[in-house]
């Protein structure tokens, strides 16, 4: 097991953060039958594992078709995660998505864009571009992110009531405030590659 795997499997669990979305795993699932809970949070994983993985492959082409740079894609994928960090250490009404379901969820907004939103699709496609001989671990650590989704989706009420609601907060703005930091550090990466190609122009 190496280094790399490792580091990108805590980043893709950070970026998706299982752990830190326990209060609206149990608000989303909260109608869903005990007999059917199960088969829910494997559909929605699944889903959301299947977009990331899409993205993953053929991101970069769908960026080309969209004259979209993996520079721009990385600022806006650090600003979305800084907007949904923010939420996370100062909790809103709503949830960390501000979305309240009062029926089964079905893709939205549990598969998308709470598993798999921006911040993670961003994360997944720079990933790739950057180690594209590291794909067979980039995608590793997504199986093992998945597996600890569908873990955390299905105890997450369990898990709450045993640690409190005190806990599972504090819990969330800590997962908020890391996601801070690497949604300031996505940033000043986006940033520093757009100076590098702007000089690159200018000469």
């Amino acid at each position: 097991m190496s280094a790399y795997f490792i580091s990108t499997t805590i980043l893709l669990l950070l970026v998706t953060d299982p752990v830190g979305g326990f209060p609206v795993y149990v608000s989303l699932l909260k109608n869903v039958p005990r007999e059917r809970k199960l088969k829910v949070i494997l559909r929605e994983t699944g889903v959301a594992s299947l977009v990331l993985l899409a993205f993953m492959f053929f991101g970069r082409g769908f960026l080309a078709i969209m004259h979209l740079s993996e520079t721009s894609l990385g600022i806006a994928g650090g600003v979305v995660l800084f907007l949904i960090a923010l939420r996370m250490i100062f909790p809103h009404p709503d949830g960390v998505m501000g979305e309240t379901l009062e029926k089964e969820p079905f893709i939205v907004p549990l598969a998308i864009p709470l598993i798999a939103g921006p911040s993670a699709l961003a994360t997944v496609l720079l990933l790739v571009a950057r180690g594209p001989d590291k794909v067979p671990e980039i995608f590793g650590a997504l199986a093992v992110t998945m597996g600890v989704t569908v873990l955390t989706l299905f105890f997450a009420e369990r898990i709450s009531q045993f640690v409190g609601e005190s806990v599972t907060k504090a819990f969330e703005r800590l997962m908020g405030l890391i996601l801070t930091a690497i949604a300031i550090e996505m940033l000043l990466s986006g940033i520093q590659s757009y100076v590098v190609q702007l000089k690159q122009v200018i000469s």
